[in-house]
């Protein structure tokens, strides 16, 4: 029997098993825009908050949510809204989550993990620093949408080259193993891998020229295995 029914958005994207975002695209220009409106921000943050609660939601879990207070440089100073951003951005989440734990039935009623909002003041080089994984080189010399990219494998018998769409995700075992690796680090794995795979696979035969080029035979286990290789 039906006794009841709730319907709730949960408005974040899951990016991967231990990522999300909250697709805030327009919340730097209105929280550190050259001009500052406390009612542009406020409605920002009171966005975010909201995003970020149905994460929370989601995963059952009831966070202690702890920030980072504004500190004045002395009494002199008045403290600005931006300063008080990470103050009011927990406040909304902690009020988003107060009201899911009066209502959602499932909701844990005292708290099971820690949310720690900080704002950009605490590692300002980051944004200004390029990196060098394997992940953040995908994105940068790829034409990805997302998770996906095209991939041009050989033809068969021959012919034009055939385009497969690829996705980079949690279910490759090679992309959990290497993606926060250095390129220089993950490229010498991958050809380990590569190599100790056709040393063990006679139905796999590579040929090196401009590029590696990858053809197989047969079916099975190894077809999958040299399939997972081959996107990389």
């Amino acid at each position: 029997m039906l006794v009841g029914n709730m319907q709730m958005n949960l408005e974040y994207f899951a990016i991967d098993s231990q990522g999300f975002i909250t697709d805030n695209e327009r919340a730097l220009e209105e929280l550190f825009g050259d001009e500052e409106s406390t009612r542009k921000g406020a409605a920002c943050l009171n966005e975010m908050a909201t995003r970020i609660a149905t994460v929370f939601a989601s995963l059952r879990e009831f966070p202690f949510v702890r920030y980072r207070a504004a500190k004045s440089l002395d009494t002199t100073t008045m403290t600005t809204f931006r300063d008080l951003i990470p103050t009011k951005l927990a406040a909304g989440v902690w009020n988003c989550l107060v009201k899911y734990k009066a209502n959602l039935s499932y909701f844990p009623q005292t708290e099971t993990c820690e949310l720690l909002i900080l704002d950009r003041s605490v590692d300002q080089i980051a944004p200004v620093i390029h990196e060098w994984t394997y992940d953040a080189m995908c994105h940068d010399l790829l034409n990805m949408e997302g998770n996906k990219y095209v991939h041009e494998v050989p033809g068969k018998a021959g012919g034009a080259p055939e385009k497969k769409d690829v996705l980079l995700e949690d279910h490759d075992p090679i992309w959990l193993e290497l993606r926060h690796a250095h390129i220089a680090d993950a490229s010498e794995r991958l050809h380990e891998k590569m190599t100790s795979f056709v040393s063990k696979n006679k139905a796999a035969q590579v040929h090196h020229g401009s590029s590696m080029r990858i053809r197989a035979s047969g079916v099975g286990e190894p077809w999958a295995l040299l399939g997972n290789r081959g996107r990389h």
